[in-house]
């Protein structure tokens, strides 16, 4: 028996070693998949957005002629928002940023709108902006739980000692969601009333 007694100890730290490997490895691919499932849902609540924005292009090609900047401001909008795509598997914090910028044209949008007391009134407006708001927070929900999501995957694969592994099985920490620069200053609103007149 004591002949065998060290390929025991042998076999049984092994196996030791095998299931600690394997948790920190399954661990951190089962919160990485809710990173990824938290970053899809928050696309989802963008591309809700977007839909919006192709109505809001019909309605504001609806009315009358001297809204075409808002138009072409609606239109511009849109571009920027779909210009920056992420890959929810390798999220880096500059991709994040872009994707973050690209987005908030439409804040800038609804600003350009105020001068536009016109299509203001219009119903089919008014509907489209109460969606549009809808989705905003729908967007903030989204992006709290992706952060939610990254929060306990990052702790996983940053405290010790599965720090030492992480790296050798490549997971890498991941950026959270934030706001873009200058977001904490409200947009001025500029009403130039005697731009329209002038027309």
């Amino acid at each position: 028996m004591r002949k065998f007694l060290p390929w025991i100890i042998l076999v049984v730290v092994i196996l030791i070693g095998y299931s600690w490997f394997k948790g920190i490895n399954n661990t951190a691919v089962t919160l990485n998949q809710n990173i990824e499932e938290a970053w899809g849902n928050v696309e989802t609540s963008y591309q809700r957005r977007n839909d919006l924005i192709v109505n809001l292009v019909k309605t504001v090609q609806g009315a009358a002629e001297y809204e075409k900047g808002t138009l072409e401001a609606v239109v511009q909008a849109r571009a920027s928002a779909t210009k920056t795509v992420v890959d929810p598997t390798n999220i880096t914090p500059e991709q994040l940023e872009k994707f973050s910028q690209n987005q908030s044209a439409l804040s800038r949008l609804l600003v350009t709108v105020e001068n536009y007391p016109s299509l203001q009134a219009n119903q089919g407006f008014l509907k489209l902006q109460d969606e549009l708001a809808s989705t905003e927070n729908q967007i903030l929900t989204a992006r709290t739980r992706f952060n939610e999501a990254v929060k306990p995957y990052n702790t996983h694969i940053k405290t010790f000692p599965n720090s030492l592994f992480a790296g050798i099985f490549g997971f890498k920490e991941k950026p959270y969601f934030k706001s873009v620069e200058g977001a904490d200053k409200a947009p001025e609103v500029e009403f130039n009333f005697d731009k329209k007149e002038a027309k």
